[in-house]
């Protein structure tokens, strides 16, 4: 629940900026009303930059591989002892 309270302080706090800048008129109004648009790619690209980032910098874990593969034949002598067709793997 904090977590949706701090996207809905955001986007108050950029609708605040967007609305004083258009009473403002700081910026020209054609401008001013790309705005929203504008943060729109801007946070669709940082997604983007974020996850291409997050794969390049993937972490291998070779202990939990080896974990998991302990994992999964112990469940195959499990399900061959209840008597559940396995495959021959």
């Amino acid at each position: 629940m904090k977590h949706i309270l701090k996207i809905l302080a955001l986007l108050v706090a950029i609708s605040a900026c967007w609305i004083g800048l258009l009473q403002a008129s700081v910026i020209p109004e054609s401008y001013t009303w790309l705005l929203p648009l504008y943060f729109i790619v801007s946070l669709g690209c940082y997604g983007v930059l974020m996850v291409g980032v997050g794969l390049m910098q993937f972490p291998t874990c070779p202990q939990e591989a080896l974990l998991l593969h302990q994992d999964i034949l112990e469940a195959k002598d499990f399900l061959k002892n209840k008597g559940v067709d396995v495959g021959s793997n």
